[in-house]
């Protein structure tokens, strides 16, 4: 057999590579192998253990050792003459993980072969704080990507917030690199699956995440800077945010331009000093079928001292003929609640502002901010003029009183029968927003754009308690609702013993001001903010 020596590395010549460690012994393939590839300095390495197992076994060499050393060991260039394209020998048969690298390519077939790129090691994808495995890897500023944990337990120790490798400090707050997670996870899912085990099990790392998240989500928005101005003008979302604004505004001056004046309502006026124009608005009030009698009575120019007057015998005779005796009765019922009020008591939105606005005020914010617990203080405090219309316009006992006249239901003081008090309690628990919603839903026909406000606010509301349930949830921060809710009921406290205190010398204007930005420009505002805990789902930590 020829043999020579280059360089002092043995090497069969040229195409006899094969032939040529095919036809030693078992023993002497493995010692030519080994003078073809060298051990590691150092020692007997790796390699050397497995060349001597398979040679006692009676294999030539192991294909997982020649695998290895041609992939890592021996640049393209610095190979013997002839050995470029030459497989090992094929006396002994791979199995299992052995088979799938010993179908590997060597590296001048990885090098030369189009549409083949090299293996992509764990190594490549390390984070500089663990030099483990990216994990929900976050990119700063300066572009180095950590694991989000790695970067809150920095966070946590360092109180910076900058680059834990080059110091330079972000803007905002860092947000989840998606396109290097989903690529990370793709990759290497078993290796990402046993991280995230990991650090679930580590206390530590759990609670710097959720702290560092809770500072996320506490960071004010912060306005764009000067230098990065979006030239689109902020996007599509930012162009309806504009639009449903310049709504609301038209919607504000319409309302102030179309309405009575407050002074001038009939809330403010005694009954004696109605005019007939008067009398007429007020019959035409109590709802649509009273449309009969309006002109009867403008005929007649009855006037606010001559209502007080009637009776109901007066009613069903001519020139009124009010033969209806539900018509009759309904009319009669007011009549007699006029003469007791000696005003007209409101029947809407903007009257009952008119005559207690302070406590529209504080309703409006409060069944906003807090809905249960309102709702509780209206059952202690004003359980016959408010709370009662509430629940019987919300839970009617029978589809017939579901098809009454709103003012009706105003004016039911009965108490709730079980029935009711079980479904208002399933809402008032889970769905406090939907009661809200239900009972604007009734005063569509006598608001037909402030409840349609109301309603769309309901739902986003309710919306943003689901998302804070959700964060509450996934941060394991369940057993901290008690003293949430104990913060919240002070908090509710000292804003509503303040406002009690300022009301007397706060402005009307900025009573005003306050009252319609909650009404017309909230609904505005939550729209934004459901948007932003949507995308925030994309980065959630869970």
């Amino acid at each position: 057999m020829l043999q020579h020596e280059q360089n002092g590395v043995f090497a069969p010549p040229g195409g006899q590579t094969r032939a040529a460690l095919c036809a030693f012994p078992p023993p002497k393939a493995a010692e030519a192998a080994t003078r073809i590839f060298p051990p590691v300095p150092g020692g007997p390495g790796r390699g050397e253990r497995r060349s001597e197992r398979h040679t006692r076994s009676g294999a030539p060499l192991s294909f997982r050792f020649l695998g290895e050393r041609a992939k890592g060991s021996f640049p393209r260039r610095s190979l013997p003459s002839g050995l470029e394209n030459v497989r090992p020998p094929c006396l002994w048969q791979p199995r299992g993980k052995d088979m799938e690298e010993a179908s590997l390519p060597w590296p001048a077939e990885r090098l030369d072969a189009p549409g083949i790129s090299r293996r992509i090691s764990v190594s490549e994808f390390s984070c500089h704080c663990c030099y483990d495995i990216l994990i929900n890897p976050t990119t700063l500023n300066c572009g180095h990507s950590f694991c989000r944990h790695c970067l809150a337990l920095w966070w946590m120790s360092s109180k910076r917030n900058e680059c834990p490798e080059c110091r330079e400090k972000w803007e905002g707050f860092p947000k989840v690199n998606i396109l290097l997670r989903n690529a990370v996870e793709k990759l290497f899912p078993a290796a990402i699956e046993q991280r995230k085990d990991d650090i679930l099990q580590n206390h530590e790392a759990t609670q710097s995440l959720a702290a560092f998240q809770k500072y996320g989500s506490d960071q004010p928005i912060a306005a764009p800077s000067a230098g990065r101005v979006n030239p689109r003008g902020g996007g599509f979302f930012s162009g309806v945010l504009t639009a449903l604004t310049c709504v609301a505004v038209v919607l504000l001056g319409y309302h102030w331009s179309s309405r009575e004046s407050e002074d001038g309502l009939l809330v403010h006026k005694p009954v004696a000093k109605w005019t007939a124009e008067e009398v007429a608005h007020w019959l035409g009030q109590l709802g649509p079928w009273t449309s009969l009698y309006r002109e009867r009575f403008l005929q007649e120019r009855v006037n606010g001292r001559l209502l007080l007057t009637l009776t109901d015998e007066e009613l069903r005779q001519a020139p009124y003929r009010v033969e209806n005796g539900s018509h009759r009765k309904a009319i009669a019922m007011e009549l007699e609640r006029v003469k007791m009020l000696g005003v007209k008591p409101p029947q809407n939105l903007w009257e009952y502002k008119a005559v207690q606005p302070g406590r529209s005020l504080f309703l409006l914010y409060a069944l906003k901010s807090s809905p249960r617990l309102t709702m509780l203080y209206l059952y202690l405090s004003d359980y016959s003029d408010t709370f009662l219309p509430f629940i019987h316009t919300v839970c009617p006992v029978s589809e017939a009183q579901e098809l009454e006249d709103v003012i009706a239901k105003l004016h039911d003081h009965k108490d709730p029968v079980w029935k009711q008090w079980r479904e208002f309690l399933v809402k008032f628990a889970f769905l406090p927003y939907q009661l809200l919603a239900e009972f604007a839903w009734d005063w569509l026909e006598t608001h037909y754009w402030t409840s349609r406000f109301i309603i769309v606010n309901a739902m986003l509301l309710s919306v943003l308690e689901l998302f804070s349930f959700w964060r509450l949830w996934s941060r394991r921060e369940l057993k901290r609702i008690p003293y949430r809710m104990w913060s919240h009921f002070w908090k509710m406290s000292t804003q509503g013993f303040l406002m009690a205190i300022f009301w007397p010398v706060i402005p009307q204007f900025a009573c005003n001001c306050l009252f319609y930005w909650a009404l017309y420009f909230n609904p505005i505002i939550n729209i934004d903010l459901v948007v932003k805990e949507v995308r925030r789902l994309e980065t959630q930590v869970l």
